[in-house]
């Protein structure tokens, strides 16, 4: 029986990562997490996402230039900025403001800034993807987001945000991981690494089949592509890749 092994084999990963469920109880590994680890490993996972993630990437963000506003520029929003890795994707000229729940990751993103002096950075801004009311509405051309819908605690606000603040017209660009298909061995695994992954990689949710949450949001035309990223050892194969217009 599947929820049985499941089960089981949860328990199994939870006494391997029990130093860190300690600290949790003891109040000690998020502060931790989200000013050293969870940077560092974001740092180091992210090289070989980037690596696998670059066709993908390219692809997607092609057509930002056809977004510019009525004045010609191209203002654009990133939830969940990180280190930046974004940023050699954007056209030359564009006004980025950057957002982030996490504001630890200044060393790679002042080098990421550095490597990209061809964006006008306006703002960093610490925000969660479901409250960005320093952000007026209507007022960006696009808004990106990659690889942070899996751990925000709402998918939905976090939409109803994005969708507040892009102009008419504007697009909501996206790159996330998500459940696989329920009959695979590679769900099963999702299932099994779920409450582990969740504490030790500071909220992101394995299982969340995102394509359902964007079909639900209120873009007028929405592309959505599903395709797999070869990332070995890992629970987070399965990605959806596109945008929204609104």
């Amino acid at each position: 029986e599947a929820g049985a092994s499941v089960l089981l084999l949860r328990a199994c990963l939870a006494l391997l990562a029990l130093p860190i469920y300690l600290l949790s109880f003891l109040g000690m590994w998020e502060p931790f997490c989200r000013k050293v680890f969870f940077p560092f490993i974001l740092d180091k996972i992210g090289i070989v996402h980037d690596k696998k993630s670059k066709k993908h990437k390219q692809e997607l963000f092609r057509n930002l230039p056809d977004f510019r506003g009525p004045s010609g520029e191209l203002k654009l929003l990133e939830i969940g900025t990180g280190s930046g890795s974004n940023f050699q994707f954007y056209p030359p000229g564009c006004k980025v403001t950057c957002t982030d729940i996490n504001p630890n990751f200044q060393q790679s993103l002042s080098r990421n800034m550095k490597k990209n002096q061809h964006l006008h950075y306006e703002q960093f801004l610490v925000a969660a993807g479901e409250d960005l009311h320093q952000v007026p509405s209507s007022s960006v051309d696009a808004v990106v987001c990659t690889l942070v819908l899996c751990s925000v605690h709402s998918v939905s606000s976090t939409l109803r945000e994005v969708l507040r603040v892009l102009r008419p017209g504007g697009a909501f660009y996206f790159l996330e991981h998500v459940a696989a298909e329920h009959s695979s061995w590679k769900y099963f695994w999702q299932q099994v690494c779920y409450p582990t992954w969740k504490l030790v990689f500071a909220g992101c949710c394995l299982t969340r089949e995102l394509w359902k949450n964007l079909e639900e949001a209120k873009f007028s035309e929405l592309k959505i592509q599903h395709i797999s990223l070869a990332l070995p050892w890992t629970p987070i194969k399965p990605h959806i890749v596109g945008y929204g217009v609104k």
